[in-house]
């Protein structure tokens, strides 16, 4: 999975809703890897793939007057309007292959919706671990990602175990709220 242009702060999401062409621009550099990397797994074709990422893109414009930069980074609303896209070009590769059948022309691509969706969520999640800033999200990233224990979270960090476990249970209802309530993806 390639990895993003290094920070993407609250001032660029601010700028992005505002209408600013630049924060257009940085959103474009930071997410348009990982946009053609979804959807080329989730469709198998480079074509398709690429438009997937010139759709989002048009998308997020045309439609950030929605787009609350106090709810969810632009990235991760970006994500969710990945999501969106790949589904309806799934459904148009979907029609294009029943169209292909009813020919008799044989195809051998599906779309693979279950690992672009579990990719989507993941960064879902991580978007939303880093709004919880440290040291929550470090401590949740540890118990989540590294499969640290509370006690060794709290060797780890040096910090008091009622403390760790303090910072975990608050971070679960954080994150069970913010993506209960949908704040994680576009609406």
């Amino acid at each position: 999975m390639p990895m993003p242009p290094p920070e993407w702060g609250p001032e660029l999401d601010t700028a992005f809703a505002a209408g600013d062409e630049h924060a257009l621009g940085a959103a474009y550099r930071h997410c348009a890897g990982i946009v053609r990397s979804l959807a080329l797994r989730a469709l198998r074709d480079d074509a398709a793939a690429d438009d997937v990422v010139q759709e989002v893109f048009i998308r997020a414009w045309k439609y950030r007057s929605g787009y609350r930069p106090e709810h969810s980074s632009a990235p991760a609303w970006i994500i969710g309007i990945t999501r969106n896209c790949i589904a309806d070009a799934a459904r148009t590769a979907g029609r294009e292959a029943d169209r292909r059948a009813a020919a008799g022309i044989e195809t051998d691509r599906e779309p693979r919706h279950e690992e672009a969706d579990l990719l989507v969520d993941r960064l879902v999640v991580r978007t939303e671990l880093e709004r919880l800033g440290p040291p929550r999200s470090t401590i949740m990233a540890l118990a989540f990602y590294e499969e640290l224990t509370h006690q060794q979270i709290a060797e780890h960090l040096d910090l008091p175990l009622g403390t760790v476990k303090s910072h975990l249970r608050r971070g679960l209802t954080h994150l069970r709220t913010r993506l209960k309530d949908g704040h994680g993806t576009p609406e």
